[in-house]
């Protein structure tokens, strides 16, 4: 320490921080970081999952299998499949029998892949026969397919049928369907509906209930 004060008093502070920050800067065989090296978009992040929350084991699996075939075959299928395969359960919204069967009247042939449940609707008189793969099928929906002569396969069936996605359609349910979404929005002429329990005397009539409060919703 001695030695120290009197270098600074012959060189100068200036001279002696120098030389304290050469002494304790690690050489380059023994560090592999770069310190001070900006990094581009450094506070950017991106939003979309790689792997999926769920614990699911069967899930877990599946996933496992379709990043095997989205890393070894060229087809977008299997990317899109796994992307789906990741999401939450919000944005897997369920699908109607009578809502598939709609939308593949022109191509009975093709087997539907629904990365969801399939669910039954009663307003449906006769199901048509159809192929369906998908993550889930409810009881009543899965009895009225194969009843028809259809049939229900699960998404690791698909990849030994159809492990490119080839004479597939790809589907979806409509995301907004849920009643949450009916109450989204903000300020006046958007057709939300009111959090409220009733319309009545006793529940909310004040700003945004009625015409000469402000608005009405």
């Amino acid at each position: 320490m001695a030695s120290l004060f009197s270098f600074s008093r012959e060189c100068g502070i200036g001279v002696l921080l120098s030389h304290l920050w050469c002494s304790a800067k690690p050489s380059s065989t023994t560090s592999g970081c770069n310190s001070g090296v900006d990094i581009a978009k450094h506070h950017v992040r991106k939003g979309h999952r790689t792997a999926p929350k769920s614990e699911d084991p069967y899930l877990l699996l599946l996933v496992k299998l379709y990043r095997f075939l989205a890393r070894r075959t060229d087809s977008s299928f299997n990317k899109v499949v796994l992307r789906r395969l990741y999401m939450s359960k919000i944005n897997r919204p369920p699908m109607s029998v009578s809502r598939i069967a709609r939308t593949v009247k022109d191509t009975p042939e093709k087997t539907v892949v629904v990365v969801s449940t399939v669910t039954d609707d009663v307003r449906l008189v006769e199901v048509p026969k159809l192929s369906i793969a998908a993550l889930r099928f409810t009881a009543t929906a899965r009895a009225r397919i194969l009843a028809a002569g259809g049939e229900c396969l699960t998404l690791d069936q698909l990849a030994l049928r159809c492990p490119t996605g080839s004479n597939t359609v790809l589907l979806r349910g409509k995301r907004n369907s849920r009643e949450s979404v009916r109450h989204f929005g903000h300020g006046p002429h958007q057709h939300k509906r009111p959090r409220v329990l009733s319309k009545g005397r006793k529940f909310e009539k004040a700003r945004g209930r009625r015409k000469s409060r402000g608005f009405k919703v």
